[in-house]
Order: structure tokens, then C-alpha cells, then sequence
């Protein structure tokens, strides 16, 4: 599954599910972007930590994924955009009548609208080169609803939608569209809560895990951030010509409930 020749743009990428993304394109082959909205002498050197191990070419570039115009930007900057993964994301948790607005604005604006402005500036480059990937990260709750969850999963059921629309509008181009749906997955992140949860439930680290973060994952086990990429991956690669606005779930058989 060589990507040797092409070049990915990973949103929302210094870190966790991205950063994995990133990792496993860039060991494909591919010359890789990687995005947060900071500019911090770390990011380029996490960059170049990329560059060196994989002997491909990859860049950083800041851009604030809550504003269109700096989305937009992104990928102008990039120069080229053979595959587009549309992963950045924040989440909150409040009852829908107690959601403050910023929070929903914010929301949807980084886990949908970017998605819109990045893959509206990347499909003429994709036709331009005569081949192309959108891969849009959405989320279990994509496809099924969460309560205290209502801007998380309006945006990711969006994502799904215009996920498919995508699809559709180039269903005659060697472009494909699709999005991943991950359930939990071992971020560090996600590691760093696994502590001040076990003090609350007064649990171990082992029932932590299975019987309150993945009560609803039935392997009882994470998907990690390697497996997101390879499934990445395994889309961009010519097994997946014909694999177009659809999902793919890796949650380890939560919508399978």
C-alpha cells in the first residue's frame, strides 16, 4: 500500500488520533501535513521527528480549524492535497437546555464546518491531479447518540452526511469519500483520565476500563491510534477504488448493540 508521490493534510494532528493518522500515512510513503492551532517550536520538531523516521517530507502549518478563512488556507498552503483527513475535534458535555452557546458554536465549527472549507479547497486539487482520498474522521457517534452529548453528535452525524454528498459528486472521478467511525480509542488523553476515574469509582485500572470508559465497547478493549491509521491507509490504497461515501466502524462493536 505505497502512497510514495502523494501528499496527505491531517487536521488537528500534533497529538493523539491525528498524530497516529499522520504516523502511519507518512510510513506509507506519503509527504505529510500535520495541523494545530498553535505554532510552537515543538510542532515543527515533531514534524521533523516524522520526517527523519520515515525518510518522507513533512511540514507543519498552523491553522485555527474554528475559522474558515485559516481552514481554507490550510490547504492552499499545503500546496497539494492528494488525501484529506478531516480529523480535528473538542468535545463538551452538558444537558441541552445548560449547553452554553460558545461551546455548540465552537463545536460545530471545528468538528463539521472545517471539514466543508478544507474539502471544498482540496476536491479542485484532487481533480487537478486525477486521483484522490477524503477521509473524514467522525465517530460512533456518528452513527448512534450519547445524551449530554447534542453538538457532538449533530456535528459528527453532519460529517457522516456530507461525507456521502461528497461521495456522490465525485462518484464518476477517481476520488473517493468515506468516513471512519472510531469508538474509544487509547489516546493519551483518554490515558491521562484513567487515573482520576479509577479514585472516583474507587475501582482498578482493569474494571476502570471495561465497566465504565468502554461500557458500551463490547470487546472491552480500545481501538488505538495505529489501527485508525492502517484503516486510513488501507482507504487511500487501490483495494479501496471502489469503497465510496460510506462508513467504516472501529469501535469494537458498539453500533453492532
Amino acid at each position: 500500500m505505497s502512497l510514495a508521490g502523494k501528499t496527505a493534510i491531517v487536521t488537528g494532528s500534533n497529538s493523539g488520533i491525528g498524530l497516529g493518522i499522520a504516523r502511519e500515512l507518512a510510513r506509507a510513503g506519503a509527504s505529510v501535513v500535520i495541523n494545530s492551532f498553535t505554532d510552537r517550536p515543538e510542532d515543527h520538531a515533531l514534524a521533523a521527528e516524522i520526517a527523519e523516521e520515515h525518510g518522507v517530507a513533512v511540514r507543519y502549518i498552523k491553522a485555527d480549524m474554528s475559522k474558515a478563512d485559516e481552514c481554507r488556507a490550510l490547504v492552499e498552503q499545503a500546496g497539494a492535497c492528494d488525501i484529506l483527513v478531516n480529523n480535528a475535534g473538542i468535545q463538551h458535555v452538558a444537558p441541552i437546555d445548560e449547553f452554553p452557546v460558545d461551546k455548540w458554536d465552537a463545536i460545530i465549527a471545528i468538528n463539521m464546518n472545517s471539514a466543508f472549507h478544507t474539502t471544498a479547497a482540496a476536491l479542485p486539487m484532487m481533480r487537478k491531479a486525477g486521483w484522490g482520498r477524503v477521509v473524514n474522521i467522525a465517530s460512533a457517534h456518528g452513527l448512534t447518540a450519547s445524551p449530554y452529548k447534542s453538538a457532538y453528535v449533530a456535528a459528527k452525524h453532519g460529517v457522516v452526511g456530507m461525507t456521502k454528498v461528497v461521495a456522490l459528486e465525485t462518484a464518476q472521478e477517481p476520488i473517493t469519500a468515506n468516513a471512519i467511525c472510531p469508538g474509544y480509542v487509547l489516546t493519551p488523553l483518554v490515558e491521562a483520565q484513567i487515573p482520576d476515574t479509577m479514585k472516583k469509582y474507587d475501582m482498578s485500572r482493569e474494571d476502570v476500563i471495561r465497566q465504565v470508559m468502554l461500557e458500551r465497547q463490547p470487546s472491552k478493549e480500545f481501538a488505538t491510534v495505529e489501527q485508525l491509521g492502517g484503516t486510513v491507509v488501507f482507504l487511500c490504497s487501490d483495494a479501496a477504488a471502489q469503497i465510496t461515501g460510506t462508513t467504516i466502524s472501529v469501535d469494537g462493536g458498539w453500533t453492532a448493540l
